[in-house]
């Protein structure tokens, strides 16, 4: 059985790929940072470079 250790992040625009265990975590969705977990309401982008969320 292989475990699955990251992900990309649920953002529909963001690249980023996100280890399970320090993603954002909501409605069980993995996300890699407050914005994109937030849906971009308040923040914008996700603060790493070269991506474009």
């Amino acid at each position: 059985m292989t475990t699955v250790t990251q992900m990309k992040c649920a953002c529909p625009d963001c690249l980023c790929i996100v280890s399970l265990d320090k993603a954002i975590s909501k409605e069980g969705k993995y996300y890699c940072s407050e914005g994109c977990a937030e849906g971009h309401k308040t923040i914008k982008g996700c603060g790493h470079g070269g991506c474009g969320c």
